[in-house]
């Protein structure tokens, strides 16, 4: 005899995404700009104004009550090249990307923007429009489903619905995200620095902003990996 699945977990995870990716389409129509689904995670990119309140429907109707993570990112690439990677990262580099490496190694030292901006920004699953984006992850615990939501925000304005009314945890991700890059939330009680002095100017997280220690001293990187021992 086969016992029936938990309420609200799911026989077909595969399935039910498609399903809440279909109906997530139909609900918020012209305002998703795109969405993926795969197995029991699923992607959706909407359009800021309507960030807030997805987030509250899928919490209320659809069970995703567990908060995961809010940050953002900056697809911009970096007019300082490569030059504040980790030692480790630019060996894997060279290993991986063969001859081409050589080509870009050529460039590596040369940190005028032009040199470094030419590349096409890659915007990953469900793609962008904008130079920032916001991200956040929701989880039912149920079904063992997640959603990632990211929402493009436009340089001249960079602000969003805060999330702190629905998912209280989303607070400190909102400062954050405010601290490092510069983004405003619409609602939020509070947005002051996390990490930063408070007469810290800039947004350090901005891939734009330089960060001279780097420059200085390049980060080592492989002597902060630790070996797993061996136990034979």
């Amino acid at each position: 005899m086969t016992a029936n699945p938990p309420a609200g977990q799911s026989t077909n995870p595969s399935t039910d995404s498609t399903s809440l990716q279909e109906h997530i389409n139909s609900k918020f129509g012209s305002s998703i700009a795109d969405s993926h689904a795969f197995d029991e995670e699923l992607w959706v990119r909407v359009h800021r104004d309507s960030w807030a309140d997805m987030a509250s429907w899928l919490k209320d109707d659809h069970n995703f009550k567990f908060f995961n993570f809010l940050s953002a990112i900056d697809w911009m690439n970096s007019p300082f090249g490569r030059d504040m990677d980790s030692t480790v990262d630019n060996t894997l580099s060279t290993l991986d990307a063969g001859t081409q490496t050589q080509v870009d190694n050529e460039t590596h030292n040369d940190t005028s923007p032009s040199s470094h901006m030419a590349t096409p920004i890659e915007t990953g699953i469900t793609g962008g429009d904008t130079r920032f984006q916001l991200l956040a992850r929701i989880n039912n615990v149920h079904s063992h489903h997640s959603i990632i939501l990211k929402a493009d925000l436009p340089d001249e304005d960079l602000k969003a619905p805060s999330w702190v009314s629905i998912y209280p945890g989303a607070n400190w991700h909102e400062r954050e995200a405010w601290e490092m890059f510069g983004i405003n939330f619409d609602g939020h009680p509070g947005l002051r620095h996390l990490y930063l002095p408070g007469e810290f100017e800039g947004n350090p997280m901005r891939k734009d902003y330089p960060l001279l220690a780097r420059q200085i001293k390049p980060w080592p990187g492989i002597v902060d990996v630790e070996l797993i021992p061996d136990n034979n």
